[in-house]
């Protein structure tokens, strides 16, 4: 486990700034200036990188806050999740590359920027005794990224699987396969129907990736059951809008659709889940299918730490921003990404805002980066703009769709510029080498098909052996 950071006990009195210079004023660099990064995702990790290469030693003091020690590519999450891509090799440890940064491993639960302080829970606080913790800054960077957004669906919160980590992929790796060994062994034919229905919600990126991925390996792995066929399997998308993956256009939404049902996915659009009490999910069309494997990825809402600050929010709970990536209205604060609400200075559509995807946060963290280096040394900040390049999604193993420039793509060709995209985004020469060195291997080599579930409770076993419950398994 990593170590925290505990320098900053409890009730610290933050000191008046001493060193406070207006952007633009012509004066030099502030000596030692905090800067505080909420958010090690992409937008926390490339700007506290970026800070790192163009500042100085003594110039700047960056502090990045993050509940984990890593940042994880999420688009590789459903290849992750599939096996076609080892998890270690989807995220990237933030402490080997910030090596100029301080890490603090927590999570940020409020921000008072007319104190310029923000309110820290670490690893440490329950040990302790200490409690959160207070970060005293000169700049902020606000980059907490999103979290599940969820319906008060009886059932969902108690049988619901997310799908936005690393842990959660390849929890639900592990489930699919431990149900294919349940409907293998049981003599229960309503047991056996429910292991072998999967329910996907959501018809974005995450929900379609990761349906058509594990549909893939499900698929491949029941080769192995002498009782479990692919067609005994009921995969259900279910989308409450009229169309699924609307980033790449309805012609090659529709081509996705397609494609799923022609490999005998059950894609329902206009519907909602209206409840998934006791294992069976409940449609608004008035379908019920009794399952034990329920997916939510009907989108994200903003991190909690955005309405506990004294910043300006817009209707969906997003900081209002400028484009240059300042805080409306606010000095010294400065966010991106999902987080932000940043308006899209390329659209000829008024008041139109930025997409929240990878695409765009990676692009606004060195322009942030860069206008924040401007600010300590009176230089003018610059707009961010950057024109949608278009959307590339995979629908497992050698199949895909995109609309790249203009211009519409699918089958093999989209997988392959899905892959190749994503290979040249992903951080560090060390993870496109592992990554594609994995590629390379997979198509050598039969898929692994092991499920490894036993991973997310450890001490269960060891616990039984000293005379505790037998270990049981969802």
């Amino acid at each position: 486990m990593d170590k925290v950071d505990r320098s900053l006990p409890h009730g610290t009195v933050t000191a008046p700034l001493s060193h406070e210079t207006n952007p633009g004023s012509g004066q030099g660099p502030r000596t030692g200036t905090r800067i505080l990064v909420v958010g090690g995702g992409y937008v926390g990790l490339y700007t506290a990188l970026c800070l790192q290469r163009k500042l100085k030693g003594g110039e700047a003091e960056i502090t990045v806050v993050t509940p984990d020690p890593y940042m994880t590519y999420q688009p590789f999450l459903p290849e992750a999740a599939a096996g076609s891509i080892s998890p270690r090799h989807v995220v990237v440890p933030l402490r080997r590359l910030l090596d100029r940064c301080r890490i603090v491993i927590g999570e940020a639960t409020a921000v008072n920027h007319a104190e310029r302080t923000a309110t820290v829970t670490t690893l440490a606080g329950p040990e302790d005794g200490t409690g959160a913790t207070e970060i005293p800054y000169d700049e902020l960077v606000l980059a907490p990224g999103s979290v599940s957004r969820t319906l008060p669906i009886p059932g969902l919160a108690e049988y619901g699987i997310g799908f936005k980590s690393i842990e959660e992929a390849i929890g639900l790796r592990n489930h699919v396969i431990e149900q294919m060994d349940i409907a293998s062994s049981t003599r229960d034919p309503a047991v056996r129907d429910a292991a072998l229905t999967f329910v996907f919600v959501g018809g974005g990126y995450a929900g379609v990736e990761a349906l058509a991925e594990l549909e893939d390996m499900a698929r491949y792995a029941s080769r192995y059951y002498h009782n479990v066929d692919r067609d005994d399997m009921s995969w259900i998308l279910v989308e409450a809008a009229d169309r699924i993956l609307p980033e790449v256009g309805h012609e090659m939404g529709q081509y996705a659709i397609r494609e799923l049902r022609n490999r005998n996915i059950d894609v329902r659009l206009e519907t909602r889940l209206d409840s998934c009490d006791h294992r069976v999910a409940v449609l608004s069309d008035g379908a019920r299918f009794p399952n034990r494997t329920l997916v939510w990825t009907a989108g994200v809402k903003p991190n909690p730490v955005l309405a506990a600050s004294d910043l300006p929010l817009d209707a969906r709970g997003r900081l209002r921003c400028t484009a240059q990536l300042t805080v409306e209205g606010t000095a010294h604060a400065w966010a991106a990404g999902d987080a932000a609400a940043v308006p899209d200075l390329t659209s000829d559509e008024p008041g139109r805002e930025t997409a929240p995807n990878a695409q765009h946060a990676v692009r606004q963290a060195k322009v942030l980066a860069e206008n924040i280096v401007a600010s300590l040394h009176g230089r003018p900040l610059r707009n961010y703009a950057h024109a949608y390049a278009g959307s590339v999604a995979s629908l497992g193993l050698h199949k895909g769709v995109a609309h790249i420039y203009g211009r519409k793509v699918k089958g093999y060709p989209a997988w392959f510029m899905h892959r190749a995209y994503h290979l040249s985004r992903i951080p560090t020469f060390n993870r496109k080498a592992k990554v594609l060195a994995e590629w390379t291997l997979a198509g050598l080599f039969k898929r692994e098909i092991v499920s490894l579930g036993s991973l997310e409770h450890p001490r269960a076993e060891f616990e039984w052996a000293a005379g505790g419950d037998r270990p049981q398994r969802d």
